[in-house]
């Protein structure tokens, strides 16, 4: 970000942080006995968490909104006090969680206060504009109410969060609600339920996903295509169980650093036993099944590995964050010799990958060395040093995060842009320089020692499950040909075409075209509206003429019409669209 990015961003977010009081002083007028949390700036917008007498509603947003309104239009101004901690105690006797902030702050540290005229007064750092007349009355929208708890404890109360956005004009206000639209659009809860892929029962488990056909179809033409392309490119493929004695994980490091993200043990024959949070372990203990020359290395070994996480409930969110999920995972084990053709090559087939699902704009993020690390320093310069290179040789624009890796080693994250222009972040590439010694992996190099080889967990994809859900938004449900749960719709134009009907879908399954029929009593018009709602890319409209002929007329998603077209060059467009990777 440039430095004239960098004040338009500060300003935004100045702007935003002063409609955050706006907005507590609004529900205040309403409200009179309202507890108040926090109030950020956040992307795109703010927030204010409440403790209210009651739960709000939209008609609640709407006059909130107006109340801001009023605030805006009487010119107030922000003005700054600093306070002593007793008299910041006194000021917010009434407010439990201020009083909370105030007690954990150093002895030392200078406590502001901000009022905004009789409407609002805050316990905030700032900074604020200088009055509420530098906002626009038209340039901002209250979106929804949500439940947060306190500080983000499940113990904590629940309170009311109010969501919000804020430009600084209107014209920039109406450009992000329709992008917001286009966002609910897109939105992979909505499709997903839509087009009949997956579903989420909370009353069975939440955060664990139900794969419906269709969605399972996706899934298998994308597991397919993984496997394929993992033997292509020198990998081969393992299967671990789904959970391990308390040992594996003590080893790991999983019990001392990660114990709460993990499910509860299960006791059998005396013993704890874990579900897996991660495939690694289990990689390494098949690799220290036997001693290991260094000729025998690299070992590129691939695994689509469920995994087990418990996530808070609150933070759940359809498939983009979920409890079970199959990690698209693999672990490369290589000497040092090796490891910046290692690196190099993941890295060429990470993009490779994505680049075939349709991702095209890719950046880089390189993470290094933090304070608190383990492992040899130059093995860590050396690892950072071939992701540098990797990342450079492949023409990536990318940033630095200096002291942002794990503790276990420095990494890259490769994020993508979807069709809309959101970021998500899918492929990581990860050294490790602590489960190698946890674990004591041997490999007997050309002198005749033991050495450590390198360790370094990639994952491609990230886990099936977000990436569908990544998939879903990113392409609204219209898929490209080869990955659409159903290619092609046979739609006979009445009950005398059936056989042909039959006949035909028969032809394109022969063909490994996803195919079926609608032979349902509904006029043809509604068949076709229904294909077109499914989101499918083909419908194949066959009556008498197309059966003499042994034809079909074609009718694309996008709404083009060809007709009368021989049913082999049908199957053979399809076919090319598939092989090519492309939309109808």
């Amino acid at each position: 970000m440039n430095s004239k990015e960098q004040k338009k961003l500060e300003k935004l977010q100045k702007l935003r942080h002063s409609m955050a009081h706006v907005m507590a002083g609004a529900v205040l007028k309403i409200m009179p006995e309202a507890k108040f949390a926090i109030g950020p700036a956040i992307e795109n917008g703010f927030y204010y968490d409440f403790d209210l007498p009651r739960k709000l509603t939209n008609e609640d947003l709407e006059k909130i909104e107006k109340g801001m309104q009023e605030i805006i239009k009487d010119q107030v101004g922000f003005e700054r006090d600093v306070l002593s901690r007793s008299e910041a105690l006194e000021l917010f006797k009434d407010q439990p969680y201020k009083m909370e902030l105030i007690q954990e702050f150093p002895e030392d540290e200078e406590i502001s206060i901000y009022k905004m005229g009789s409407h609002f007064t805050d316990l905030c750092r700032g900074p604020h504009v200088e009055d509420t007349s530098r906002l626009n009355a038209q340039g901002f929208k209250l979106l929804s109410i949500a439940g947060a708890y306190w500080r983000g404890d499940e113990k904590r109360p629940m309170l009311q969060r109010i969501y919000a956005t804020a430009f600084g004009d209107a014209k920039a206000l109406k450009a992000h609600m329709e992008f917001l639209e286009e966002m609910e659009k897109r939105d992979h809860r909505r499709v997903g339920k839509e087009l009949d892929l997956f579903s989420l029962h909370e009353e069975a488990g939440p955060g664990l996903v139900y794969w419906h056909p269709k969605g399972a179809r996706m899934r298998v033409t994308i597991e397919d295509f993984w496997r394929k392309e993992h033997y292509k490119n020198g990998y081969e493929m393992v299967f671990t169980p789904h959970v391990g004695k308390s040992w594996l994980w003590e080893t790991s490091g999983h019990l001392d650093f990660y114990k709460e993200g993990m499910y509860p043990n299960m006791v059998m024959d005396n013993a704890d036993y874990y579900a897996k949070p991660m495939n690694c372990p289990f990689h390494i203990m098949i690799y220290n099944n036997g001693k290991h020359s260094y000729k025998e290395l690299p070992f590129r070994w691939a695994e689509l590995g469920t995994v087990y996480r418990y996530e808070r409930s609150g933070t759940l969110h359809g498939l983009l964050r979920v409890r079970g999920f199959t990690q698209d995972d693999a672990h490369l084990f290589c000497t040092p010799d090796q490891m910046q053709d290692e690196v190099s090559e993941v890295l060429r087939f990470s993009l490779s990958m994505l680049r075939a699902f349709g991702f095209k704009e890719i950046q880089a993020y390189l993470s290094t060395r933090p304070e608190k690390a383990v492992g040899d320093p130059e093995r860590w310069e050396a690892a950072q040093e071939s992701l540098r290179q990797s990342i450079e040789a492949e023409g990536l624009d990318y940033e630095v995060d200096e002291g942002g890796g794990a503790f276990y080693g420095p990494k890259i994250d490769l994020k993508v842009k979807d069709a809309i222009g959101r970021s998500w972040q899918l492929s990581t590439i990860q050294f490790d320089f602590n489960e190698p010694e946890r674990f004591k992996m041997t490999f007997v190099d050309k002198d005749g020692q033991e050495k450590r080889p390198y360790m370094i967990h990639r994952a491609l994809l990230g886990s099936l499950e977000r990436f569908y859900g990544v998939l879903i938004e990113n392409y609204g449900g219209a898929f490209p040909v080869w990955l659409a749960p159903l290619q092609v719709k046979v739609i006979p134009v009445s009950d005398k075409f059936d056989a042909y009907a039959k006949d035909v879908e028969q032809a394109l399954r022969a063909a490994d075209l996803i195919a079926d029929s609608d032979l349902s009593d509904d006029r043809m018009n509604a068949k076709i509206r229904n294909a077109q709602n499914q989101k499918i890319p083909y419908m194949l409209v066959l009556g008498e003429k197309e059966m003499n002929e042994k034809s079909v007329s074609i009718r694309i998603r996008t709404g083009e019409q060809l007709n009368s077209i021989p049913l082999n060059d049908a199957i053979s467009m399809i076919q090319e669209k598939i092989v090519k990777k492309e939309m109808p």
